[in-house]
């Protein structure tokens, strides 16, 4: 969002709730996970090969497309390490957008913080929380724990120790991670890095007709403003900055088809379902919050503002 453009009016609407264009934008990912369901359900060949529910991948001899292995290039190279990409494409942007200003602007050190948060979050979910992270804990909160391959008959065995496995190490012990509730981490991570940069991104597209969309605030005196972006009067004399702009589309989209074909082929519905939620926590905290408490506002700003 250009400097000097926002204009504040009166509206009525929570400042919680997303607008119509960024509501269009969050759709995106539950009807993603919808067609990817769909897609494997309906088509003989997905439905009649075999599937390893505690792997949760298809065996590779019997598997239906190149993106049902665990093992193809792009889940190997590009989801397993997409908190990177996602990392990479937003210090293009933040490096290169004219819409931060000069130097180290409040701009700037704002999106770095909203960045940082929601890194952090990530962190938390699949990497380490006091110990394992938050989807190992839920696991085996919800009766998970490792077992020995094909020894069901182990599980007594270990009991006392299971709180401390995390998934990871109970994979690098050549067991199994089976019995409990596993949260998509492939659905939470695709959901969290592709919002994340399209938020981002969005203020630089919002110079374009059609773009234009009041975020609803909360004001200090209590009332509910609408912060907008004024039409350029200048603006046919040429195109909006976009600067930076191609590199996080071009990773926003590719995470948006590897979240697709996650929904096709990995995972069952619930667990998918529950990474979307997961994700859409961390989201609504640094993305809406802010727009309702002034002061959470007054640190993490808005992206654009």
């Amino acid at each position: 969002m250009p400097s000097g453009t926002i204009r504040t009016t009166s509206a009525a609407r929570s400042p919680f709730f997303p607008t119509r264009l960024e509501a269009q934008l969050l759709a995106i990912y539950p009807a993603t996970l919808l067609l990817g369901s769909i897609l494997s359900t309906l088509t003989p060949a997905y439905r009649n090969a075999e599937y390893d529910n505690i792997l949760q991948s298809y065996h590779p001899a019997t598997a239906p497309a190149f993106f049902a292995t665990k093992k193809n290039i792009f889940n190997v190279w590009f989801v397993k390490k997409g908190w990177g990409w996602a990392s990479l494409a937003f210090a293009v942007f933040l490096y290169m957008w004219p819409g931060f200003g000069s130097g180290l602007s409040t701009r700037r050190i704002r999106a770095m913080l909203r960045y940082s948060l929601i890194t952090l979050w990530w962190f938390l979910v699949t990497q380490w929380f006091f110990g394992p992270p938050l989807i190992d804990r839920g696991f085996v909160f919800t009766g998970g724990q490792c077992e020995k391959l094909g020894d069901p008959e182990q599980r007594e065995e270990m009991s006392d120790s299971r709180v401390f496995l995390t998934a990871a190490a109970c994979k690098r012990a050549g067991r199994k991670w089976a019995g409990g509730h596993d949260i998509s981490g492939h659905v939470f991570l695709l959901i969290m890095g592709s919002a994340l940069l399209g938020f981002e991104i969005l203020p630089a597209l919002t110079r374009w007709e059609g773009l234009r969309d009041g975020r609803r605030i909360m004001l200090e005196d209590g009332k509910v403003a609408s912060v907008s972006v004024e039409k350029d009067p200048d603006a046919e004399k040429y195109e909006p900055p976009t600067q930076g702009v191609p590199i996080p589309i071009s990773v926003a989209g590719l995470m948006w088809w590897m979240l697709l074909m996650t929904a096709a082929f990995f995972h069952t519905w619930f667990e998918k379902f529950t990474g979307f939620l997961v994700a859409f926590a961390g989201l609504w905290v640094v993305y809406f919050l802010p727009r309702g408490v002034p002061q959470v506002r007054a640190v993490l700003g808005m992206p654009g503002v």
